[in-house]
């Protein structure tokens, strides 16, 4: 039974010393304090007290950004967060464990510095309609300098970007204001436009004879139609300037 035990406790020691490398993992070997190399998925054995290893997860990572207030170009402060899409490239994944420490961290801290840098070459304007190019901007920064932990940065999307009540009530009325332009502009030039027609048709009317005969006609015509108690008697133009003429002529004599 003693015999038994002893085998049992040396069989789970040896155990121990076997590590599970799954697929989306790399480990890190260390043999005496000293990098050696990097163990792929499979069973791996490791050596007790002589070595040590260190796991690293090789999926694609999205690191939020906290909060932070920003100042922009036209001196506007507003709070913004962001988040970070980066993953660790798979034939060197030695640097990320040798070359920096807590990674996730250091991605945030450093993407929040790069995030208030940009954020200040914008106005508030430029930075709601331009969040892409912003964006694009604070990636390509954050992606160079994590080139030396062999991390490949994916994107960097600015999720939120908040302002203070009282300029949101300011921009809602510039909001308005402009579209009330717009509809004051567009009124205008329909009335151009109809003018514009009134004044062909008046002078068409004007060059063909007994063209606005017709036109009177076609008026009673449609104001006969209605079933109504007004009756309204139209007199050419032509007939009043000859009663005119008549009282002109009568004056003289």
């Amino acid at each position: 039974m003693t015999w038994f035990r002893l085998i049992a406790i040396i069989v789970g020691y040896l155990f121990s010393w076997i590590r599970v490398v799954k697929q989306y993992e790399r480990r890190v070997v260390f043999t005496r304090w000293k990098y050696v190399g990097i163990l792929k998925p499979w069973f791996r054995f490791i050596w007790p007290i002589v070595q040590t290893s260190q796991e690293v997860d090789i999926r694609e990572k999205a690191v939020d950004v906290p909060s932070q207030e920003a100042m922009t170009k036209d001196n506007i402060s507003c709070i913004i967060n962001a988040v970070i899409y980066y993953k660790i490239k798979e034939d060197q994944v030695d640097r990320s464990v040798i070359n920096v420490r807590y990674l996730d961290y250091a991605m945030t801290q450093f993407a929040q510095t790069t995030m208030r840098n940009i954020v200040g070459q914008f106005e508030l304007d430029e930075l709601l309609a331009k969040r892409e190019e912003a964006s694009h901007k604070i990636k390509e920064i954050v992606d160079e300098k994590s080139d030396s932990w062999w991390v490949d940065v994916l994107s960097v999307e600015l999720k939120d970007i908040n302002i203070p009540d009282d300029l949101k009530r300011m921009i809602g009325k510039q909001a308005e204001a402009e579209r009330e332009k717009r509809a004051k502009i567009i009124t205008s030039e329909g009335e151009l436009a109809s003018s514009e027609n009134l004044k062909k048709a008046a002078d068409m009317l004007s060059q063909a004879p007994g063209a606005l005969h017709l036109r009177t006609l076609q008026s009673i015509n449609d104001i006969s139609s209605d079933q109504s108690n007004t009756t309204v008697w139209m007199i050419p133009i032509e007939i009043m300037k000859a009663i005119e003429g008549i009282k002109d002529a009568v004056s003289k004599k």
